[in-house]
C-alpha cells in the first residue's frame, strides 16, 4: 500500500516507522522543514521513542520511509491517509481546531478517489461525522461512502513506549459505513501486530465499535475515567493528611480485592491526554460534574502541594526552594501541562525564589520554559518533587544542601535519605 500520514510528531511519526516496518511504502507529512529535514537524513527529530533510531536508520535508507511538507507529494492516490495533528483545548476547555482544520483542508484538496481517511488524534464525539465528513467532502468534490472512506481510529499510545503499546492495545475502528469499516480493519491488521492477551474478554486487535461516535467516546472515556480516578485518590489524599492517614496503605489495601483499582494521588496531572481528554468530554457533556469536580481537584494540586510546604517550613518569603522535574512525568521529555508551571506560579505568589532542576533538561532548555535552572549542591531551603525521575531515588543532602523541608510530591523518595530535613509527602498523614 502507499500510506500518508499527516503529522510527524510523537505520535505520527512512529507510525508511519511502524506502518513502514510491515513492507508499505510511507510518505509523511509535517508542515515543520526542520523535522521533515531530519526524518530524510534517517535521524530522529526528538529524543526518548524507544527504537525510534534505529528503525529510522533502517527504513529510510532503504526507501520505505519518506517526509515532505508537500500534500500534493503524499496525498494523490494513496491507499490510505492516517492524520494525527493535534487538537488544543483553551481554558474554557473549548476545542480548538485551527491545525486540524488547516490539515484536513490541505489533505481534500489532493483527495483522490479510493482512499481510506483515518483520524487519530483523540476529538470530541461526533467530530469525524459532523465536521470532517462535509470538510473533506466540500474541499474535494468527492463523496465519503462513494468515493472515499472516513474512519476514527483513536491512538492509545504513550510516548517513550509507542511501539510495545501499539501491540499491547486492541486497535479501536469506528466507521460511518461498514465498507469503511472493514477496509480499516484490513488496513490496520496489515499493519500492526498484537501480543497475546489471555486476560481480554475477546482476542487482541482491531476491534470495530460500530461507529465513528462510539469509537470517539472510547478513547474520552478511557482517558477521563482516569482522570476522575485520580480526583478520588487525591481526595483520599487530602483527607487523609487532616486526619494521620496513610493513604497509599489505605489504596494498596482496597485494591488487593479485583473490585477496586485507586489509582495514585500526586502533585499534578499532566500531559497531552489526562488534563485535556476529559475537558473535551464536557464539550460534549457540560453537565458532566463528577468529571468537572475531578478536575478542579486534580488542577488544584500544585496550589495543595505549595500550602503543605508552608505548613511544615512556615511562610516561604524569601525561601529559596527548588523544584525538582520540569517534565509531567518521569523518563519523558515533554512539559505537555506539566505541574511544575502551577507548582513554580504557586511558590512566586507565596514570596519564594524558586529554582527548577531536570536531568533531562539543560541549563539552557531550562531558561527557555521560563524557569532558574537549578545546579546541583547549591543550597535550597525547601525542596518540592514534581517529576519522578529515577535520577532522584539517589539523591540526598549531598546534592541538595541545607534543604530542611521537602514535600515529595510523588511519593518516590525515601526519608530515611534526608535525616536532617522534615519529610513530608501528599497522603502521607504524618511528618517524619
Amino acid at each position: 500500500m502507499k500510506i500518508a500520514v499527516i503529522a510527524l510528531g510523537k505520535i505520527g511519526l512512529p507510525l508511519a516507522v511502524q506502518f513502514a516496518s510491515k513492507g508499505h511504502e510511507v510518505i509523511g507529512v509535517d508542515v515543520n522543514e526542520a523535522v521533515v529535514d531530519l526524518i530524510n537524513r534517517g535521524i530522529e527529530p526528538f529524543p526518548g521513542e524507544a527504537h525510534l533510531a534505529e528503525k529510522l536508520a533502517e527504513l529510510v535508507p532503504s526507501g520505505a520511509l519518506r517526509a515532505t511538507t508537500n500534500y500534493a507529494d503524499a496525498i494523490p492516490e494513496a491507499d490510505v491517509v492516517v492524520l494525527v495533528v493535534p487538537l488544543f483545548v483553551d481554558q474554557d476547555a473549548k476545542p480548538d481546531f485551527a491545525w486540524m482544520d488547516a490539515a484536513t483542508d490541505s489533505l481534500a484538496a489532493h483527495l483522490t478517489p479510493g482512499t481510506l481517511v483515518s483520524y487519530e488524534t483523540t476529538l470530541p464525539v461526533g467530530t469525524t461525522r459532523d465536521r470532517w465528513k462535509p470538510q473533506l467532502e466540500a474541499g474535494s468534490g468527492l463523496f465519503e461512502g462513494v468515493d472515499f472512506h472516513l474512519v476514527f481510529s483513536p491512538e492509545r499510545v504513550l510516548t517513550g513506549r509507542v511501539f510495545e503499546d501499539l501491540r499491547k492495545y486492541p486497535k479501536l475502528i469506528g466507521g460511518l459505513s461498514k465498507t469503511g469499516a472493514a477496509l480499516a480493519r484490513d488496513f490496520y491488521e496489515q499493519v500492526l501486530d498484537f501480543d497475546e492477551r489471555p486476560d481480554l474478554a475477546r482476542e487482541n486487535g482491531v476491534w470495530d465499535l460500530g461507529t465513528a461516535e462510539a469509537a470517539e467516546l472510547a478513547k474520552l472515556a478511557e482517558t477521563t475515567y482516569r482522570d476522575v480516578n485520580i480526583g478520588l485518590a487525591n481526595e483520599f489524599a487530602r483527607f487523609s493528611d487532616k486526619a494521620g492517614i496513610d493513604v497509599y496503605q489505605v489504596i494498596e489495601a482496597c485494591n488487593s480485592q479485583p473490585f477496586s483499582h485507586i489509582h495514585r494521588p500526586g502533585i499534578a496531572v499532566g500531559g497531552h491526554c489526562i488534563p485535556v481528554y476529559p475537558r473535551l468530554y464536557l464539550w460534549n457533556d457540560p453537565e458532566a460534574t463528577i468529571v468537572r469536580a475531578a478536575r478542579a481537584r486534580n488542577a488544584d494540586m500544585p496550589n495543595y502541594a505549595v500550602q503543605l510546604l508552608e505548613g511544615a517550613y512556615g511562610a516561604l518569603t524569601g525561601a529559596r526552594v527548588t523544584v525538582l522535574g520540569a517534565a509531567y512525568r518521569g523518563g519523558v521529555k515533554e512539559t505537555a501541562f506539566s505541574g511544575v508551571f502551577d507548582t513554580v506560579s504557586a511558590l512566586i505568589t507565596a514570596g519564594a525564589t524558586v529554582q527548577v532542576h531536570d536531568p533531562m533538561y539543560t541549563a539552557e532548555e531550562l531558561i527557555a520554559l521560563g524557569f532558574i535552572p537549578f545546579a546541583e549542591g547549591a543550597k535550597s531551603d525547601a525542596v518540592i518533587v514534581q517529576a519522578d525521575h529515577t535520577e532522584y531515588l539517589g539523591w540526598g543532602e549531598a546534592e541538595l544542601p541545607g534543604v530542611k523541608v521537602i514535600l515529595d510530591g510523588r511519593r518516590v523518595l525515601q526519608s530515611d535519605s534526608w535525616p536532617s530535613a522534615t519529610y513530608i509527602a501528599i497522603g502521607q498523614g504524618q511528618r517524619s
